[in-house]
C-alpha cells in the first residue's frame, strides 16, 4: 500500500493541483517498486521459515535455504508453466532431502549467489504484477490486495510442500510409489515460460544434479 501511495498518490496530487504538484519521477517509481518487492520477498521467506519450523526443520541450513527459495518461487509464479516448473524443484528437492543424499558441494557461498538472482527474478515478477499500483488511488488498495494475496498462496505453498516433505520421510515407502514429477500442477499445453528454477542455478553453481 505504501508503495502504491508513492506511485499512485502523487500522480493523483498532480491532476487534482492541475499540475503544480511534481508527480513522481521515475526513480522514486522504481524505488517504489525494488523496495516493495524487497519487502514482500524478506516476509515470505520469513514466512516459509516459520512454517519449516513447525514442521521440524532448521531453515538456517544451505540445503533448507534452496529448499525456502523453490517454496516462495513457487508461490510468487505468474503463470502455470512457471509454477509447474516451480512445484517440479519442489519435488526434486523433496525427494533428495528425503533420500539424504549429500551435500558436500553445497556451501553459503553457492546459496548466497542463487539467492541473489533468484531476489531478482522474483523482484521481476512481483513488479510486472503490481503494474496496477500505478492507477491513482485505486493503486493503493490494488497493492496492498496484491501483496496479501501474494503470501497467503506462498505460506499455502508452504505448509503443503512441508507436509509432504514430513510425511514422506515418515513413510519412505511412498518415495517408490511416487514419480518425480508429481508435484508438477497445471496442463502441458499451458507451457510458454519455465520461470526461474532454483535446480537450474544450482547446476549452474556446479551443485548436486537434481533435474
Amino acid at each position: 500500500m505504501g508503495a502504491g501511495l508513492v506511485i499512485s498518490g502523487g500522480e493523483l496530487a498532480t491532476t487534482v493541483s492541475g499540475g503544480a504538484a511534481a508527480a513522481p519521477g521515475g526513480a522514486a517509481i522504481v524505488s517504489a517498486f525494488a523496495g516493495d518487492a524487497a519487502i514482500v520477498i524478506g516476509l515470505a521467506s520469513r514466512a516459509v521459515g516459520h512454517v519449516s519450523l513447525l514442521y521440524g526443520y532448521d531453515p538456517e541450513g544451505p540445503a533448507e535455504k534452496l529448499f525456502v527459495l523453490s517454496v516462495v518461487n513457487a508461490g510468487t509464479a505468474a503463470s502455470m508453466s512457471a509454477k509447474s516448473a516451480a512445484f517440479a524443484d519442489i519435488s526434486r528437492l523433496t525427494q533428495a532431502l528425503v533420500r539424504g543424499k549429500t551435500w558436500k558441494v553445497l556451501n553459503e557461498s553457492i546459496v548466497a549467489r542463487i539467492a541473489g538472482r533468484f531476489a531478482e527474478a522474483v523482484g521481476l515478477t512481483l513488479t510486472k504484477k503490481g503494474l496496477g499500483k500505478v492507477v491513482p488511488v485505486a493503486g493503493i488498495l490494488v497493492g496492498g490486495a496484491l501483496n496479501w494475496t501474494t503470501l497467503e498462496e506462498i505460506v499455502d505453498t508452504a505448509g503443503m510442500a512441508y507436509q509432504r516433505r514430513f510425511l514422506l520421510e515418515k513413510y519412505p515407502q511412498l518415495l517408490d510409489e511416487e514419480p518425480i514429477g508429481a508435484f508438477v500442477v497445471g496442463d502441458s499445453d499451458d507451457m510458454v515460460d519455465d520461470g526461474f528454477s532454483v535446480l537450474g542455478e544450482l547446476a549452474v553453481e556446479g551443485g548436486p544434479g537434481l533435474r
